[in-house]
């Protein structure tokens, strides 16, 4: 029987940089995504080019409840069953103090903190059947807070609080870990050299990652890692040694 994996937000960025290297370690993929459908097709359809019928897209709204549930529908009985998941999946925008309103709140939580919470909840009994386990990508900013983004900053200390929550809860048949991503994509919108050779200044490499670096040690975690459980690895080139 093949092994699975269900990565969510798996079309772009980090998501698919995992979704690829996982697939290329043998896992099959259940491939979420919300919006990008062009790129999560493409995705899709070069995995199983590589491989036939070892890569299931699947759109869904994972701030909603019936979104969760049918990721979690397709994912449990893609292939008889789960042996990963990985939360990937959040939204990031500046809010600062002053600004933020309700609905940010609302929808924050609810992609970054309640999205991870319930998929995990729901999809424990297929992961406990092949002792599976779960990684979250978090962020190195939930430890210290990234200015102008308080509730994303919050969210993601919460998925860290989770993450040893649900290994304490989870075990000692799922194992679940997070990995915390320091300087590695650039965000889509703000920030410009300046900001950039700020953030470098504080990274003992130099330089900033790649998305591959955060896939490998999600891969590391799922497949070498069978007695880590409650772990965060900050993937961050050093920055979180200067605060």
């Amino acid at each position: 029987m093949p092994k699975s994996v269900l990565v969510t937000g798996a079309a772009r960025r980090i998501g698919a940089a995992c979704s690829r290297m996982l697939h290329a370690a043998g896992y099959n993929v259940v491939l979420h995504y919300k919006s990008s459908e062009s790129d999560a097709i493409a995705i899709c359809e070069a995995l199983n080019s590589i491989r036939d019928e070892s890569a299931i897209p699947v759109k869904a709204d994972l701030q909603a409840m019936n979104g969760i549930e049918r990721v979690v529908e397709v994912a449990a009985s893609a292939w008889g069953g789960l042996d990963a998941l990985v939360n990937s999946a959040s939204v990031f925008y500046s809010r600062p103090v002053g600004q933020v309103t309700e609905l940010d709140w609302e929808q924050t939580f609810a992609a970054n903190l309640k999205a991870p919470f319930f998929l995990s909840q729901a999809l424990f009994p297929s992961l406990r059947a092949r002792r599976g386990c779960i990684v979250n990508i978090a962020d190195i900013h939930a430890e210290t807070g990234l200015p102008g983004f308080p509730v994303y900053s919050i969210t993601k200390a919460g998925l860290l609080a989770m993450t040893r929550c649900l290994a304490k809860e989870l075990a000692p048949d799922v194992r679940v870990n997070a990995v915390s991503p320091g300087a590695i994509l650039w965000p889509e919108q703000g920030g410009g050299e300046a900001d950039r050779a700020a953030i470098l200044s504080k990274v003992a490499l130099g330089r900033r990652g790649e998305a591959d670096d955060i896939a490998k040690a999600v891969r590391f975690l799922i497949q070498d890692a069978e007695y880590i459980t409650g772990q965060t690895i900050n993937v961050d080139g050093g920055r979180s040694l200067y605060r």
